[in-house]
């Protein structure tokens, strides 16, 4: 079977065997459960698709361009981190203190031995998480999928993964993959909203798609109300990831303490939303914190 974005893909769903509720200290959510988890074929319910629910959601992320950290009056090209590197005719600003260190060895210098500063940025890797569960329906389905597009959008030249969750989990896409940022948000609404709400398992996978990633490059943000009621603890996966941002959608029912100790856990942090128009502020304040 295709996945939801017309590729072969696979789904990681929760076994139906015996359960057990267990209480998750410190957080209002219901409890944990030990369905085990196997990989199956990823479902698509094309019919679901409302067309107006679609328009809405393409014009919706249309509005949410994240806005790029304002660039320091230093800069002269590129973003990122400020660094010496050898002239190569592309920059103005000598860096002396280092030149004058390599002139000291090399009084008859060569181009490359006059260091000048500019900024090089290292194209991050960032996996997607999205909470497609049955408490997820309605507005919430349009702001995921909108913010889906739009990040998608505003990432498309680093590593992106999307993962969409519910009591199971699909990759939608794998990190690295070429980014097509309306043919994932019409990926998202493909995928009915149902099921219970496993976070552990979708921080699972993000660990294993940035497990080869650098620390310094990689990080995962979740787009979730983190009313977490299938699967096991959440937090010990958390812990384990390089960094773990939540964008917390707080328009119905939601866990805002697991999430704040989940983005702890995870070095991150937790921006509450209360609709669409939340959305661009809370990723932009989310990528500006490194």
């Amino acid at each position: 079977m295709l996945d939801a974005t017309g590729r072969s893909g696979a789904v990681m769903r929760g076994g139906r065997g015996g359960t057990k509720t267990l209480p998750l200290r410190g957080s209002a959510a219901p409890g944990e459960t030990d369905e085990p988890a196997a990989l199956v074929s990823a479902p698509i319910d094309v019919a679901a698709v409302d067309p107006a629910v679609r328009a809405r959601a393409r014009q919706i992320a249309g509005r949410l361009a994240v806005r790029r950290p304002r660039r320091d009056a230093t800069e002269r090209r590129g973003a990122g981190q400020l660094v010496s590197v050898p002239y190569r005719g592309g920059s103005d600003e000598i860096d002396l203190d280092a030149t004058i260190a390599v002139l000291a060895e090399h009084p008859v210098p060569d181009d490359e031995d006059i260091l000048v500063r500019e900024r090089m940025r290292t194209t991050r890797s960032v996996v997607l998480l999205v909470d497609l569960s049955g408490s997820m329906r309605g507005e919430r389905i349009k702001t995921a999928a909108a913010t889906v597009g739009a990040l998608a959008g505003e990432l498309q030249h680093d590593a992106l993964g999307i993962v969409a969750f519910w009591s199971d989990a699909a990759v939608l896409l794998n990190l690295g993959d070429e980014v097509q940022p309306m043919e994932l948000l019409d990926a998202i609404l493909r995928i009915p909203a149902r099921g219970l709400t496993n976070v552990a398992f979708p921080l699972e996978i993000a660990a294993g798609q940035l497990a080869r990633v650098p620390a310094r490059e990689a990080r995962v943000v979740l787009l979730s109300d983190c009313v977490h009621n299938a699967g096991p603890d959440p937090r010990p996966w958390a812990a384990r990831l390089p960094r773990l941002d939540i964008l917390l959608d707080a328009t119905g029912e939601k866990d805002v303490d697991l999430g704040r100790e989940l983005a702890a856990r995870g070095r991150g942090t937790c921006r509450v939303i209360h609709g669409y128009r939340d959305v661009a502020p809370a990723v932009t304040e989310v990528f500006a914190a490194r």
